[in-house]
């Protein structure tokens, strides 16, 4: 028996001494050895690669109804972006919001991403973005606070702008790529196009306001910085240098103070008007003179290009800055990227995919903001869009200033109509609850990704590449997804711990990868 391992198979049944007086009904109890399921591991030994499917029956719902709510979920279709292998039935899962919406599975493209630190949330997010610019479509990702993104994008073909003191500035009242659209539309279709970007003009503006003096705008605020708006477009459309006003332009509006904006304030006395608008004005000379000085208060030296594949606003210059330059910096990076994003989606017909990581950051700044970056960024998801929005956890809604920011950012959460749901303790699972239902199977597995609270170190987060894709009332699909050597080296976010050392330890620790095979 010494070589019988090496013949049949580690793991194979070994016989076994029958008790005396029972009766042989066994192989083993022969003395013959008993094959595993998968057949002999020799040459001839009949070794089957896989196990076959099972088979399909069809019934009706009154045959079926005792076996429902089904054990395991019925799959998914492999069309889109491969992100990984059903963790019960290891058949390959692909996921593709566009597609979906297409199918009548789900009724937006929005999708919500949350989890731990450490399971991979981003991982997945570059697959997808990976995988969707090789179908043809194209990856905008505003607001790279980390900068984690810009080496796929540049992999990618694309353009990284990066936005800071010394680097590219943002205009916030620059149209972008809608300038041109703008210049060549007619009719109503010009007057329609004319006010969508005077709303988003206006939004940031106020948002602006609210991040710096960190309160609500008034009223009567509200329409000084409309007329004044109003004006500095004016007054650029009849300038041939510089048809794009900035905020300098509308402040110096506000301090010269015409016959409409006295009437606003209702003081037609030059001292009183003074006095009305004195609050107003100072807080749009903090975004001239202040802490952000230079980099929103000039025109704009980022471009847009319809034909790259990719683009990021790299705002990682930013991050050692206070929340104000933070958030007014991914609020402008939004406003502007939307432009983009109706431009390649209504001119090229291109998919788009956008990514909003780090999203709490900025509507944390001052209250009204979850309204306000809601009106800036609002996309047409029937032209293309497929959104991406990123967070560790649903108490980053209780960081934010009001009742109502929260209860709106909740709608936010439960607009969009698919999940991925990475590993999270079960409190997390309690308030995910109240926005999609989760069944007990499903948040066990969940909560089993979850980091155990020990010390012992060394070891690879549980959860990493796991992730339960939650749509609607349909049982979630648990997926691992595995990376290939060269989306690792380009999906890394924790290096700076590690370095080269480092990097080599954790591809080793790491899950075997698997090619990357993108099913049309």
């Amino acid at each position: 028996m010494g070589d019988y391992d090496e013949l049949f198979g580690r793991g194979a049944a070994r016989p076994t001494r029958r008790p005396a007086g029972t009766p042989r009904t066994r192989a083993a109890d022969f003395g013959r050895p008993v094959p595993r399921a998968w057949g002999w591991p020799v040459a001839g030994g009949g070794r089957a690669p896989h196990v076959e499917g099972g088979t399909l029956y069809a019934g009706t719902s009154s045959q079926l109804c005792g076996l429902f709510p089904f054990a395991v979920s019925s799959g998914t279709s492999v069309r889109g972006v491969p992100i990984g292998r059903h963790l019960l039935t290891a058949e390959p899962v692909g996921l593709d919001p566009a597609e979906w919406l297409r199918e009548g599975l789900v009724s937006n493209t929005g999708v919500w991403v949350q989890g731990q630190p450490g399971i991979g949330k981003s991982a997945i997010i570059k697959r997808m973005i990976t995988g969707l610019v090789a179908f043809g479509g194209v990856a905008v990702v505003p607001g790279d606070v980390k900068g984690e993104y810009s080496p796929l994008i540049e992999a990618l073909g694309g353009a990284v702008w990066r936005v800071g003191r010394g680097l590219h500035a943002l205009n916030p009242l620059d149209a972008g790529p809608l300038r041109a659209e703008l210049a060549a539309a007619v009719g109503s279709a010009r007057e329609q196009l004319a006010e969508t970007i005077r709303v988003r003009r206006l939004s940031l503006l106020e948002a602006l306001v609210s991040i710096v003096r960190r309160g609500e705008v008034e009223v009567t605020e509200r329409r000084l910085l409309g007329v004044a708006l109003d004006a500095a477009v004016r007054a650029g459309a009849a300038s041939s240098g510089r048809p794009e006003p900035v905020v300098p332009d509308v402040l110096r509006v506000l301090s010269e103070g015409s016959d409409e904006l006295r009437g606003i304030v209702a003081s037609q006395d030059d001292a009183g008007y003074r006095r009305s608008v004195r609050e107003l004005v100072n807080t749009l000379a903090l975004l001239c003179d202040g802490t952000i000085r230079g980099i929103f208060d000039r025109p704009s030296t980022v471009t847009s290009d319809l034909g790259t594949p990719a683009l990021s606003l790299d705002l990682s210059a930013l991050d050692d800055d206070d929340d104000d330059a933070l958030a007014a910096g991914m609020l402008c990076s939004w406003a502007w990227s939307t432009a983009l994003v109706d431009s390649a989606a209504g001119v090229s017909g291109r998919p788009v995919a956008v990514v909003q990581d780090e999203l709490w950051r900025a509507l944390r700044a001052a209250p009204g903001l979850v309204e306000r970056s809601d009106r800036i960024t609002r996309l047409n998801r029937h032209r293309g869009v497929i959104s991406f929005q990123v967070t560790h956890s649903l108490d980053d809604l209780e960081a934010l200033a009001t009742a109502t920011d929260r209860a709106k950012a909740r709608g936010l959460v439960a607009r969009n109509a698919t999940l991925v749901l990475g590993g999270m303790a079960e409190q997390e699972l309690d308030a995910l609850r109240r926005i999609t239902p989760l069944s007990e199977g499903e948040a066990a597995l969940v909560t089993s990704w979850a980091a155990s609270p020990t010390w012992v170190g060394g070891a690879l987060h549980p959860g990493r590449g796991k992730y339960l894709i939650k749509s609607g009332e349909r049982i979630g699909l648990p997926v691992s997804l595995r990376l290939t050597p060269g989306e690792q080296a380009l999906y890394d976010t924790d290096g700076v711990f590690g370095g080269a050392e480092g990097g080599r330890k954790r591809a080793a620790g790491s899950a075997a990868a698997e090619p990357l095979a993108v099913v049309g």
